[in-house]
């Protein structure tokens, strides 16, 4: 484990946060969902730090989990995405054509994918 000396954990981790956003933008593409993650990493690290200690590579720790919560929010997203066209199929199949266009452009709105956004957004104008 590194001893951060004498900046401790909070002044390791402010050290840290803006090379990690780097490399997760670098990476992934998307500022504001990688500033999420990072967000998400430095609290875990403050947390986990003070009570084990500070992992050989401070960094390399970071990186990881903020990588994984990047992804963990990627998932969630394209979860909440899918929740949106299930509900307009299902309203589709009631007969609320209304609601069902609304709930399929939220769909579309909220998904990264192109091609399902080409088809969630065809499915709404139908």
């Amino acid at each position: 484990m590194i001893d951060p000396g004498q900046r401790g954990v909070e002044g390791l981790l402010r050290e840290l946060a803006p090379q990690v956003l780097g490399v997760l933008v670098r990476r992934f593409g998307d500022f504001d969902a990688c500033e999420d993650a990072l967000q998400e990493a430095l609290l875990a690290a403050a947390l986990h730090w003070a009570k084990d200690g500070t992992p050989d590579n401070p960094r390399g720790w970071m990186l990881q989990t903020a990588g994984r919560r990047f992804i963990d929010l990627a998932r969630s997203e394209a979860d909440h995405h899918r929740l949106h066209a299930v509900r307009a199929h299902l309203l589709e199949m009631t007969g609320d054509r209304k609601a069902a266009r609304a709930e399929y452009r939220e769909a579309a709105a909220l998904t990264t994918s192109l091609p399902e956004r080409r088809y969630l957004l065809g499915r709404a104008a139908r």
